[in-house]
């Protein structure tokens, strides 16, 4: 586990970035707190900071160098396959100093060029530079599990793991407004935008390859999704579940290799048991983590989790938290976020992976199964959309009831009227429209609203219409969920739930590690029919009935919780000043010039009212956004909390 940061420089000035190399390098301290190292050779500088998770040679240090002294590489990330490819190098005669994957990918590129890339099995971003040629090679993983960053102006490019390295090296502070309203609709921020405009999200499965004053930008990995292909799949469904349980299990058990420490997550959901279930196959009494909520007893999992524990022996620890315990680490969260970030489960994460951090320094965890495989209410929502029938048109047919009851993510009443009435908007919407409103927690009327006048006019709207497409581009009128699947792998996967992790894995030093994201796997996953993956009774199909044996029966026939912090409850009580008094009182907010004060007058109006609905959401990416406005936009943040 680590960080990575540098620079191209294309001019003179550029080059006065490389003396704050080192600054920029101290801001990802987290990423890799156990070394760290330079590389400056001309126009070019590369930083870097390592967590220890294999036992290695001093020389597998970085940035590491080749024999020739040509080649210098900076790398982010695990290769799970690099033994493998090292064995190939070695019998084309090519000798090696470490053990490391990083300079196995350093001899490949040396050997194949930049096709090498598809070689590798893992999640990275790395940057490799080629003194002879003056190139600099820089690449993403194929699904975003590693974040990348870079900024170009006609002095320099800057790269680097986060947003702060790229700061510290002089990137500009300016606000992207069309990221802006995406994000008070979507509560994250889309690549290839960020929050500063000018600074872009490297796209998973791209590099980049920087030449003088030339930059090449090239998509290497696509998701092989192909529905002729998809309909013309031979295996049986019993194949199918043979063939996935294979993949899967070597994926664990590629993803097992470490000297430190080795643990995995335990929700007592389907997919981190699987996980668990599979991990245990290879590792006896492996270590087990799970979180309780003393004061949410609806999402408290622990039950389940124990049930996976004992049937698989493993070495399993609850951290069984209170309200009061997750308050605690709210504002810890907040600092470490260097762009606005509004998924409020990100808290639950945050406490998992420090309490995780005390006992092992690599986790395993289920995350990617939903996008791939179909786990969201939203799936099943889009697929009885999709059939139509009688019980869909009923719940259409019922708009003015789910209009007048109150709606809230915090009852069970609730949250079933406020699921009803967003599918009844998706009986009336195209394809396109629904997964946009379903994906988001305020339409971009709403989100626009919400902005003042100035900042409205600061959102262009050909530029956001154009983002949104991109989004939207593999979703068609005669599709499937499948396309669904897809757009959320692209879209949900690396920028709300993959950043989520990576955020609060890296704040608290710790790596983790996706199975279901092994290409091998998700390229199965989309060789799948509909029919595999979700059915109207059945969220997850093949899933759940691949590892049945494998799992505890109580996992099943229970619905699909998830866990909500209680936002509405804090709002109503802790977080009430920092409404009031502080980050949206109404004379910051029109001192500020953002947002406008009445929007955020009536908005706060009804997160007090009895009718929530997701009021709550709204206000906190607001309060998100404002926290971290104060901290990289204005002063340094003082917050009224008591």
């Amino acid at each position: 586990m680590c960080g990575i940061t540098g620079l191209y420089a294309f001019s003179d000035s550029g080059r006065l970035a490389l003396s704050r190399l080192q600054a920029s390098t101290d801001a990802i301290v987290r990423r890799g707190p156990d070394s760290q190292g330079h590389f400056v050779y001309d126009n070019v500088g590369l930083g870097f900071r390592r967590l220890a998770i294999l036992d290695l040679s001093a020389d597998g240090n970085q940035p590491m160098t080749d024999a020739s002294g040509r080649y210098t590489i900076v790398f982010n990330g695990e290769i799970f396959n690099f033994r493998e490819l090292r064995e190939k190098l070695v019998r084309k005669g090519y000798q090696f100093h470490s053990q490391t994957d990083t300079e196995v990918i350093l001899n490949l590129y040396i050997s194949e060029g930049r096709s090498f890339i598809k070689k590798l099995n893992g999640f990275f971003g790395f940057a490799i530079y080629d003194k002879e040629d003056d190139s600099l090679f820089i690449a993403r993983d194929r699904y975003g599990v590693k974040p990348l960053h870079v900024y170009r102006d006609e002095d320099h490019l800057l790269f680097g793991s986060e947003l702060k390295s790229l700061l510290a090296l002089g990137a500009p502070r300016k606000l992207d407004y069309v990221a802006l309203s995406q994000y008070l609709q979507l509560n994250y921020i889309p690549g290839p935008a960020t929050i500063f405009k000018g600074i872009k999200k490297v796209l998973p499965g791209y590099y980049l390859f920087i030449q003088g004053k030339k930059v090449v930008r090239k998509r290497w990995y696509k998701i092989p999704y192909d529905p002729k292909k998809v309909a013309k799949n031979k295996l049986t469904y019993a194949e199918q579940q043979k063939k996935l349980v294979t993949l899967l299990d070597e994926a664990v058990e590629r993803r097992l290799v470490a000297d430190v420490p080795l643990g995995s997550f335990l929700s007592g959901g389907i997919d981190s048991s699987v996980i668990t279930a599979l991990a245990t196959r290879h590792t006896p009494h492996l270590n087990t983590f799970s979180i309780g909520f003393r004061d949410e007893p609806f999402f408290d999992e622990t039950k389940y989790a124990n049930l996976v524990a004992k049937m698989h022996n493993t070495n399993h620890t609850v951290f069984s938290l209170s309200n009061d315990d997750l308050y605690e680490h709210l504002f810890q969260m907040l600092d470490y976020f260097d762009e606005p970030f509004a998924d409020s489960s990100a808290l639950a994460v945050h406490v998992l992976s420090q309490r995780t951090r005390q006992h092992v320094t690599v986790a395993l965890s289920g995350d990617g199964a939903d996008e791939l495989f179909g786990g969201y209410n939203k799936h099943q929502g889009d697929f009885r959309v999709r059939q139509g029938g009688f019980k869909a048109e009923a719940v259409t047919g019922l708009n003015l009831l789910w209009d007048v009851l109150p709606k809230s993510r915090n009852s069970y009443f609730g949250n079933k009227v406020r699921q009803f009435q967003r599918f009844s908007r998706g009986m009336l919407s195209g394809p396109k429209d629904r997964y946009w409103d379903w994906a988001s927690f305020a339409s971009e009327k709403q989100a626009l609203d919400l902005l003042s006048p100035a900042s409205r006019q600061k959102v262009g709207r050909k530029l956001a219409a154009k983002r949104r497409k991109d989004i939207l581009e593999n979703i068609h009128a005669d599709g499937d969920l499948n396309e669904v699947l897809l757009t959320d792998t692209q879209l949900v996967l690396p920028y709300d739930m993959l950043t989520k992790v990576d955020l609060m894995s890296m704040a608290n030093s710790l790596e983790v590690r996706t199975p279901f994201l092994d290409y091998h796997v998700v390229n199965f996953a989309f060789s799948l029919p509909v029919s595999s993956k979700v059915d109207g009774t059945m969220k997850k199909k093949i899933v759940q009935d691949a590892f049945r044996p494998l799992l505890p029966p109580e996992l099943y026939d229970r619905p699909k919780h998830g866990f909500e912090v209680p936002l509405l409850k804090w709002m109503r009580g802790e977080l009430r000043p920092l409404i009031e008094q502080d980050l949206l009182a109404d004379d910051f907010v029109a001192g500020q010039g953002i947002f406008a004060v009445e929007a955020v007058q009536e908005l706060k109006k009804q997160l007090f009212s009895g009718n929530p609905g997701d009021a709550h959401a709204r206000i906190w990416a607001l309060l998100v956004f404002q926290y971290w406005w104060k901290h990289y936009m204005a002063e340094p943040i003082k917050l009224k909390t008591s």
